[in-house]
This record gives C-alpha cells, sequence and structure tokens, in this order.
C-alpha cells in the first residue's frame, strides 16, 4: 500500500488533482535553497541515506588478522508538515467551486519551506546537517540596517570568493523583509537597487523565507548538494466528521562540499 494512504482518504481525484496542484504552486515560490544549490533526486521513499564516499575504521574483527572501514552515509530526514481541509470544502471542490479554502495548506507549505530553506542555509544540527553558512570559513559580513548600502556588502562578499579562487555566477538568499526592501529602494538618481545587486552577483537575488541575514554563495555547481529521496507530496492522516487531516512530507540530505563557495551575511 502507498505509504502516503491517500486511497484511504474521502477525497475524490478532482480534490486530490486540486491538492497537488495547490501545494506545488505554493511550495515553488518558497523553496529558495533549491534555485541556488545542486539538486539531486528524487530517488524515492526508500532511499535512506547519501553516500560520502569515505570510510572510518572499525576497530574490532571477528578474525585475526583482518582489518575493515566502514562506509560513512548521511541519513535522509524525514519531515511532515500537517494541514487540515473542511470536508464540506472538499465535497465542493466536485461541485465545480474555484474558491476552496486552503489557508491550512498555505500555512504548512510555508512551514515546509522555511524548514528546507533554514537547514540548507544554517543548518540542521540535531539532523546532522551543517548548512552553507555554517560551513563557511569566510568571516560573516554585517549586512546592516541601511539598505543603500548593501550593494557594497555584497561586493565585498562576491570579492572574498574571487579572492578564494571560487567562480561565479553568484546568488544571493535573503529572508522576506530584506528582500522587500530590495525590490522597493530606488538608489541615488532613480537606479533600482535590486538591478545593482543583480549586476554585482552575475546570478540571482532569491526569496527564501527562513534566512537570517543573507548568504552570497557560487553557482558554478559542484559546491552544495541537496538529496532528495521522497519529494514534496501530500499525504493523508486521518479524517473526522469535520475535517481530512493531511500533510506534506519529504525527505532529503544536504552537505556543502566547497566550504569556501559562500559568505554568510549578518542581519545586523
Amino acid at each position: 500500500m502507498d505509504h502516503l494512504l491517500r486511497g484511504l482518504a474521502p477525497v475524490s481525484d478532482a480534490a486530490w488533482t486540486l491538492l497537488d496542484a495547490e501545494a506545488r504552486s505554493r511550495l515553488v515560490v518558497a523553496l529558495g535553497a533549491r534555485k541556488l544549490v545542486d539538486f539531486a533526486g528524487p530517488h524515492g521513499w526508500q532511499h535512506s541515506a547519501t553516500n560520502l564516499g569515505r570510510t572510518e575504521p572499525v576497530a574490532d574483527t571477528p578474525t585475526e588478522q583482518v582489518r575493515a572501514r566502514r562506509r560513512r552515509v548521511l541519513p535522509l530526514v524525514e519531515v511532515r508538515a500537517d494541514f487540515d481541509v473542511l470536508r464540506e470544502e472538499l465535497v465542493d471542490v466536485d461541485r465545480g467551486a474555484a474558491d476552496v479554502d486552503l489557508t491550512s495548506l498555505d500555512a504548512a507549505a510555508m512551514r515546509m519551506a522555511q524548514a528546507e530553506n533554514t537547514t540548507v542555509f544554517h543548518g540542521w544540527t540535531a539532523a546532522g546537517i551543517t548548512g552553507i553558512g555554517q560551513a563557511s570559513p569566510h568571516p560573516e559580513i554585517p549586512a546592516g540596517a541601511d539598505v543603500d548600502a548593501f550593494p557594497s556588502t555584497v561586493a565585498k562578499a562576491v570579492e572574498t570568493l574571487l579572492k578564494s579562487g571560487v567562480s561565479g555566477p553568484y546568488g544571493l538568499a535573503v529572508g522576506p523583509a530584506r528582500y522587500t526592501a530590495i525590490v522597493e529602494t530606488a538608489e541615488h538618481g532613480g537606479y533600482p537597487l535590486w538591478d545593482h545587486v543583480r549586476q554585482i552577483l552575475g546570478g540571482p537575488i532569491v526569496w527564501a523565507p527562513g534566512v537570517r541575514g543573507g548568504v552570497v554563495l557560487s553557482m558554478r555547481g559542484g559546491d552544495f548538494l541537496f538529496e532528495s529521496g521522497e519529494d514534496l507530496a501530500v499525504g493523508y492522516d486521518h479524517h473526522d466528521e469535520r475535517s481530512v487531516h493531511l500533510y506534506l512530507e519529504q525527505t532529503f540530505s544536504f552537505r556543502v562540499a566547497t566550504a569556501e563557495a559562500a559568505v554568510a551575511l549578518t542581519a545586523q
């Protein structure tokens, strides 16, 4: 049986189609990390670990004069965000309703995106994942509160990468507040701040909920590796007389291959 248990849910094919489409549309916008790092997969629900290509010694062996080493792997983490939909709303989908209330799905998608973005850029110690900002050996660069000075901050980060022999193009991940400030600000003379920062980077500025401060990173490829087992999917948990209780779920790992290929920007 499908582990998502969708066949047990009181949800029609049309409603599942709507839920999948709406979840996808919300997640594509908010999953900022995936726009900047290498993505591999999805490899499926049963894929459990990422091969690190390294080993560690095994102290004891069952036979004398036999040596052993154990392969090192990074286990994938399973992440789930619960939400619910009124059964009445799902029935209305089959009646042709175009304004179905999916507020709970919106919130779950945002939580999932924040969890993924935070993990990639800031790490998740309990899951054994080191984030890009954590791994970087470069000193953090204060972003400051003055948005007008932000191009200078980004230029310093790019210069740091160039001096380390890290080629571009470069991308920038920032949280919602900083992103909005960049979009809305015009420099002296009316030139958009957004265009100036883009010219410095040679790559995109990405809206990434969950990011604190910002991260400038190379997009040359091979430096930051996101591995997907089960990509984001909608599953069924249970239902009652009023609501159907569902969830968004995925499995993934993340690792930094080239720590010097990124510079973290502090919030203040």
